[in-house]
């Protein structure tokens, strides 16, 4: 066990028992490139998730571990700001503790073991759960009472500063406010949020990986962000309450549609649907339509291939592999695109039959094993309770 695992290293490595908390990452059923333009995000916390035990030692340094590398590394809290070093996964906690540092707190030594698993690069939000489980584990242990909003801001902008990611806020979100059997539906523009059922017990969600990475992700990324803005640029003179595409209706777009041009056209039409499908898929939720609800993630990859043009060969060919089977409710690409996993709905009972299929034909067509993560919904970050140590 995870928890077990941290509490026991910990406590030979530093001699004293740490707080632990386990952070889980995320999936998000519907909703993709929605965040950026304030629109509306449907994420849940998973059964995936990264555990930390944490103390404070009573020194002017943060001595961090890593179980899943085997790595050590230390951070010097007195003197100089925090500035990024060149150990990728501890500028993550070291962007935490410098966004702290900046709203006045006086963060002492402290000792962090982490493990987790989240698997890498499967667009679970690892580096969401990272930033997350620190800052809420910091919080508890120098009783700052900061919000969980506040946490997330922090570990967004950590990630901003320390990792170079410009991500919205929806990962750390999710991360921190999931609570089980329930998806929550995020305002990327408010910041309000509603719950709405998510019978995890009966229904399961598959990630199938498509072994793709997502090399034109980052790049292609800032270019779907600009193609938005001109959009939004060109509605603006004409509709001066159009601030983002969250303003703009399908009606205003064709309007203007020879002015915007076909791409950026199909860009904002993309965007503008896909908020109405999250409205209409909390609606499902709520109606207990499972069917519904899993044609309307059916809609969004449609989009995200045939608009938003962010897919790739082998994500569409996982989700014709969903479509031609009848037990499947509903498949999407998952996360920026180019590459990473499908999240695929369907009845737990049918999950074992899907897997075993999905990845032989997986292999058929693209020549290449398929990993699947079964995944369920949770509680987002909090405190957890290890077992006595045995002597």
């Amino acid at each position: 066990m995870l928890a077990q695992k941290s509490h026991d290293f910990f406590q030979q490595r530093y001699g004293y028992a740490p707080l632990l908390v386990r952070a889980p990452g995320r999936v998000n059923l519907i909703g993709e490139h929605t965040d950026y333009n304030n629109g509306f995000v449907l994420p849940a916390a998973i059964n995936k998730e990264i555990v930390y035990a944490v103390g404070l030692n009573g020194l002017s340094k943060a001595r961090l571990f890593s179980l899943d590398k085997g790595e050590a590394h230390e951070l010097q809290l007195a003197g100089e700001p925090m500035q990024p070093g060149n150990v990728l996964w501890a500028n993550y906690l070291a962007g935490v503790v410098a966004q702290l540092q900046r709203r006045g707190v006086a963060v002492p030594g402290f000792d962090c073991v982490f493990g987790g698993n989240i698997p890498m690069g499967a667009g679970m939000s690892s580096s969401a759960a990272l930033e997350c489980g620190l800052a809420f584990a910091l919080n508890e242990l120098l009783h700052l009472n900061l919000s969980g909003l506040e946490l997330a801001r922090i570990s967004q902008l950590a990630e901003h500063e320390f990792a170079g990611v410009q991500c919205g806020i929806m990962d750390q979100f999710a991360s921190l406010f999931g609570q089980p059997g329930q998806v929550v539906r995020l305002d990327c523009r408010s910041l309000d949020y509603q719950y709405f059922p998510f019978d995890s017990t009966a229904y399961h969600l598959v990630l199938c990986n498509s072994g793709v990475k997502h090399s034109l992700a980052s790049s292609e990324y800032n270019t779907r962000r600009q193609e938005c803005e001109r959009g939004v640029a060109v509605l603006n003179q004409y509709y001066p309450q159009v601030l983002s595409l969250r303003d703009a209706t399908l009606e205003q777009l064709a309007q203007h549609q020879q002015e915007l041009g076909d791409v950026v056209y199909r860009r904002c039409r993309y965007v503008v649907q896909e908020n109405q499908r999250v409205i209409e898929a909390c609606q499902h939720l709520a109606a207990g339509d499972m069917v519904a609800f899993g044609q309307q993630m059916y809609a969004s990859h449609a989009g995200l291939r045939d608009d938003y043009q962010v897919s790739c060969a082998e994500l569409d060919v996982l989700v014709q592999i969903a479509q031609a089977n009848p037990a499947v409710l509903g498949s999407r690409m998952m996360g920026g695109g180019f590459g990473g996993c499908t999240i695929n709905l369907l009845p737990a009972a049918a999950v074992p039959e899907f897997i075993a299929s999905t990845a032989a034909a997986y292999e058929q067509h693209v020549g290449r094993p398929l990993e699947t993560y079964q995944t369920t919904i949770v509680g987002g970050v909090s405190v957890v309770h290890p077992a006595p140590t045995i002597i």
